[in-house]
């Protein structure tokens, strides 16, 4: 009668000992990301890029090694490298909030195609900006050949060739990076630049300098003007719910020859 009243004793106490041994529950996963900008209180910032003091000499390309980029634009077409107005504004500067965004903010990527042309023995845009996972589209509309050089550091490099007029190309970058790149082996001259970023706070200069990056959330933004041979200026803005801020940018000689 004994044995079978400790029997029952020595399993509860088993049983404990294995619950002191046994490892402690894992904390609670984090809540998914997913945090949305509320449209009542998301504000902006806007402004214009200028370039100031003495403007760089106009540069001309020499198109003569194809008699089709010739034909199109003539022998010596100027360099779209630096476009200044004017009244001092200046163009394809790609602007960007570049930090200060809330991480656990989440953006629907955009599903339409972003296009990139080689028309004229150049490319147009010059400066554009895409969101990860968008695609973009390289059309050759030149009855000559090109090839599509993405020299990138971050995403996978690509080289592929457009030997026929009407000939495409479709690529997603995977990761943000600023800037991407765009060459033509065969004329040395093609260049365009690639923004890529993971949220829709971008925006290019035309040829007035004019910038606006709508729908922030309210915090406090580095905001970058970046251009291709003039380097890059950046601004500390901060947006308060629903406001409309105002910043501006000013370039004012050449870092790096082109």
């Amino acid at each position: 009668m004994r044995t079978r009243l400790l029997a029952p004793a020595l399993l509860l106490g088993t049983l404990a000992m294995f619950a002191a041994c046994a490892s402690p529950a894992p904390p609670p996963a984090p809540a998914p990301k997913g945090k949305r900008v509320d449209p009542a209180t998301a504000g902006s910032i806007s402004g214009t890029v200028t370039f100031t003091g003495r403007k760089p000499a106009p540069r001309y390309i020499n198109m003569g090694s194809d008699p089709t980029c010739v034909e199109a634009v003539g022998a010596r077409p100027r360099d779209q490298s630096v476009v200044i107005a004017n009244n001092g504004a200046l163009a394809n500067v790609f602007v960007y909030v570049k930090a200060g965004l809330d991480p656990d903010y989440t953006f629907d990527t955009p599903t339409a195609v972003v296009p990139l042309e080689q028309k004229g023995c150049e490319y147009v845009p010059r400066v554009l900006g895409v969101r990860v996972g968008q695609p973009i589209e390289v059309t050759n509309e030149d009855p000559t050949f090109h090839n599509v050089h993405a020299v990138s550091t971050i995403n996978q490099p690509f080289n592929h060739g457009q030997p026929m007029q009407g000939s495409r190309e479709r690529h997603v970058f995977t990761a943000p990076e600023v800037m991407v790149e765009f060459k033509c082996d065969v004329h040395r001259w093609m260049t365009a630049w690639i923004g890529v970023v993971a949220h829709p706070f971008f925006a290019v200069t035309g040829t007035d300098g004019s910038f606006r990056l709508e729908g922030l959330p309210p915090g406090t933004y580095t905001i970058e003007a970046w251009h291709e041979t003039l380097g890059t200026k950046t601004a500390t803005v901060t947006v308060g719910p629903g406001q409309a801020q105002l910043t501006s940018f000013t370039f004012t000689a050449a870092k790096t020859g082109k």
